[in-house]
């Protein structure tokens, strides 16, 4: 009889064993498909419906509905934030374009503010690409007021975590733009507005926000979007006003 009771004890041992190594493979997998799918979820749930009110041209999905290409699209963005790729360094956003500085900038550093978001007198980098330091103004493109396309990197985080003082987090809220809110960008203590024509999300293999077009002066703003997350891109482009 007593063997009996301790063979049956030691399959009951073995069956919560099992339980837990069952739960714990669940756990991993239920944590591994949201990390996989929080961008799109947080999309859905956050920005979205103000994107389709802005008539955003954004190849975001619109609906709930999961194609191959999004699943694939998620798995690559989760493969690079696993990657070891530093993403504080604004060269490392675009990966399939390198731009090759055409001698010394004129200037270190300029300011940006964007009334509507509160930001006032941003620092821009023209001559290093660290993005937890500073906002960057993107190796061979303009300069603020000169003919050309000046392309400034920022970061963005989730809303909660929002500081404006972090430069890790100033452009957690750069989707709330719309087209006519004003830009200023001070170069040499000299003032330019410039006020923002359109707003698109692309994926980062999309290098066409750096090409520079010299009929006008343009500022263009990119972050990370869905904030939070290094899925897509949000470009905010914004052309000189002419006093």
């Amino acid at each position: 009889m007593g063997k009996y009771y301790y063979k049956k004890a030691k399959k009951i041992e073995k069956k919560k064993i099992l339980r837990l190594i069952a739960l714990g493979f669940l756990i991993i997998g239920s944590s591994m498909m949201i990390y996989i799918f929080f961008p799109l979820l947080s999309w859905q749930v956050y920005f979205a419906p103000i994107f389709s009110n802005q008539n955003i041209a954004a190849p975001i999905p619109q609906s709930t509905i999961v194609s191959n290409s999004t699943i694939g699209s998620l798995i690559e963005e989760v493969s690079n934030s696993l990657s070891g790729i530093d993403y504080n360094n604004a060269q490392n956003w675009f990966p399939n374009l390198k731009f090759q500085k055409s001698g010394k900038p004129k200037i270190p550093t300029y300011t940006i503010s964007i009334p509507k978001l509160k930001l006032n007198d941003i620092n821009v980098s023209t001559v290093d690409n660290d993005l937890a330091k500073h906002l960057v103004n993107y190796p061979g493109t303009s300069i603020p007021a000169d003919s050309g396309n000046a392309v400034v990197f920022g970061h963005s985080t989730l809303p909660q975590l929002y500081n404006p003082k972090d430069y890790k987090t100033v452009f957690t809220f750069l989707y709330e733009l719309i087209p006519g809110d004003e830009i200023f960008a001070n170069v040499n203590n000299i003032s330019y507005k410039y006020k923002v024509e359109n707003i698109t999300v692309v994926d980062p293999k999309d290098t066409s926000v750096l090409q520079q077009n010299y009929n006008d002066s343009f500022l263009t703003l990119v972050t990370c979007t869905p904030p939070g997350t290094i899925w897509k891109r949000l470009i905010i482009k914004a052309k000189l006003q002419k006093i």
